[in-house]
């Protein structure tokens, strides 16, 4: 191999990827057009070939240590810089992106919460016409420990914090999981799911209330449920509209309508997550501690409530970045 002529005709993609190097150094990689980072892109494969050739071929120290130098910018700057660009895509998704997506969906959240209403109600109706119902949806154990000696079940938790903290976030994140599940079968268990929950707490509700011990227990549900009920129905959601896309496609291929769907579900779930590991931290720690006033965790339960609806009520009022669209374009234009 003619090592001068190899040089001189390699020289100039060398000096093309500096100076685009140098570019983004001192700009950041958005200074550059969609040619220029496939370019920047193709270059950097091509001079990492000609290290490796330079290597192979023993050609000087100095000109391997160049390369491999300008290989290393080109590494720090594609991947880390990628890497940079995919942290900032994920702060706008919570910025933005969730609470965009959380309007656009908010009927199947709403019917998420109707079937939950529907249950409630029906075991409050139930419970009160006839006592024994309550033993079809509340344990016996809870039910005696309520009506016979006048207590709520909270105090097991005190000395056992960060395992029943952790206990009530797999718990919880099992039930809301379940409940994006669930619309693979249509929505059918997802409904079921809804309804259940709805007629447990419904249920609960009324064997405290018979029995005078209201305000605690729901000074106790109300600093946690305020994001715990929330992702629940979130989830229900989720399972709806996959369970939309089977039933219902529309315009769409059946299985087109599940990836349109699907995406806008995910989308719920990065969302979901953070929400229940917050109140399983809430309910494992504050919730039942009794050094904290019922009114200090009533104030919590509102305020947190008052934070999420408005969280989830904000509207980006200039153009969206790209990245508002959610977690999945990000994975498309890493595929692409």
């Amino acid at each position: 191999m003619n090592i001068q002529r190899w040089i001189a005709r390699r020289e100039p993609n060398w000096q093309r990827l500096d100076a685009l190097l140098s570019q983004v150094e001192k700009k950041g990689l958005k200074s550059l057009g969609a040619a220029e980072i496939r370019e920047l892109a193709s270059l950097y494969r091509s001079v990492a070939a000609d290290l490796a050739r330079a290597r192979t071929q023993q050609l000087g120290n100095i000109l391997v240590q160049n390369l491999h130098l300008l290989t290393n910018r080109g590494y720090s700057q594609i991947y880390q810089g990628s890497r940079r660009q995919e942290w900032e895509a994920v702060v706008q998704f919570y910025k933005w992106g969730l609470p965009a997506v959380v309007q656009q969906t908010f009927p199947y959240t709403a019917t998420a919460i109707a079937l939950f209403l529907v249950g409630a109600i029906i075991a409050w109706w139930y419970a009160w016409q006839d006592p024994s119902f309550l033993s079809i949806v509340v344990p016996e154990k809870l039910i005696k420990l309520v009506r016979d000696e006048h207590k709520l079940w909270m105090g097991s938790i005190v000395g056992i914090e960060p395992l029943a903290s952790t206990g009530i976030m797999i718990n919880n994140l099992s039930v809301s999981f379940g409940a994006v599940a669930g619309g693979i079968t249509a929505g059918v268990f997802t409904t079921y799911l809804m309804v259940f929950n709805g007629l447990s707490i419904g249920a609960i509700a009324t064997l405290v209330g018979q029995n005078h011990l209201a305000y605690p227990f729901w000074a106790f549900v109300f600093p946690h449920g305020s994001l715990e009920l929330p992702a629940i129905f979130f989830a229900g959601g989720a399972g709806f509209l996959l369970g939309r896309a089977i039933l219902f496609p529309g315009k769409y291929r059946r299985v087109d309508a599940l990836k349109f769907y699907g995406s806008q579900a995910v989308q719920l779930i990065f969302g979901i997550v953070p929400m229940l590991i917050i109140a399983g931290i809430i309910e494992g720690f504050l919730s039942p501690n009794p050094n904290v006033p019922e009114v200090f965790k009533y104030l919590v339960g509102m305020g947190l409530f008052i934070f999420l609806v408005a969280y989830c009520s904000r509207k980006l009022k200039t153009e969206p970045h790209p990245a508002l669209s959610g977690i999945p374009l990000l994975i498309k234009e890493r595929e692409r």
